[in-house]
């Protein structure tokens, strides 16, 4: 056997983030098929799980003012590609599971959210691209972006 032929047969360790890569796309082939079962689940569980990652890694970060503004009002977001929806608010202590009818809705890809809350994009591009749909209060959907412009990566 040759060096090269022996070399492409070692399998090197890939890198951190090409693994969570390759299990992201993995996941979301997998979800794929399930997108129509989701849409059709109630939305409590995993705005619920929304919610208390909002408390541990956003609710420390934000200000008076923002939080202010976002106390008694409904923010729905949509992942799109995993057909999953999330109504959540704030209830002047904590972020909570809510229901009605939306202040502002959101509607995005798992991928572009994740680039937005650990900081490789910003708001603005994905706005433009179309991967980032904002509909509703502009003012408020504004005062929320700045806030999380100015925060900064949410997570690593």
């Amino acid at each position: 056997m040759t060096v090269r032929r022996i070399a492409g047969m070692i399998a090197l360790p890939r890198p951190p983030a090409a693994a969570a890569a390759q299990a992201l796309d993995s996941a979301l082939r997998l979800a794929a098929p399930l997108r129509v079962v989701v849409r059709r689940l109630p939305v409590q569980p995993p705005s619920w799980l929304a919610a208390c990652a909002l408390d541990r890694l956003l609710l420390p970060r934000l200000d008076a003012e923002t939080l202010q503004a976002c106390s008694g009002r409904v923010v729905e977001v949509e992942l799109v590609d995993l057909g999953l929806r999330l109504g959540l608010g704030f209830d002047g202590r904590r972020f909570v599971v809510a229901s009605g009818a939306p202040a502002l809705r959101v509607r995005t890809n798992v991928r572009a959210l994740l680039r937005l809350v650990r900081g490789q994009d910003d708001a603005d591009r994905l706005f433009f691209d179309g991967e980032l749909v904002m509909e509703g209060d502009t003012e408020f959907g504004l005062l929320l972006k700045n806030q999380l412009d100015a925060i900064g990566p949410l997570w690593g």
